[in-house]
């Protein structure tokens, strides 16, 4: 197998693993969110669920371009 296959498995594997063990601490802050806090703690939190949130919309969509590329360099 090539460099760019190995590079778009393990790309998407460590993707996976990091979000699914950051999963339970947003779950946290969310959990805090709702319930009533203080506004300042509130805040950083939304923040830290918007950037992970934005972080998972890159990571998929850079995990997509990399199938993509390795299809184009396999097949086309």
């Amino acid at each position: 197998m090539d460099l760019l296959l190995w590079v778009t498995i393990s790309f998407i594997v460590i993707g996976f693993s990091v979000l699914f063990f950051m999963k339970k601490g947003m779950d946290i802050k969310l959990a805090h969110i709702q319930k009533k806090s203080e506004y300042e703690e509130k805040t950083k939190k939304e923040k830290a669920i918007v950037w992970w949130i934005r972080g998972v919309i890159v990571w998929g969509i850079i995990s997509m371009l990399l199938i993509i590329l390795n299809f184009y360099y396999n097949f086309g």
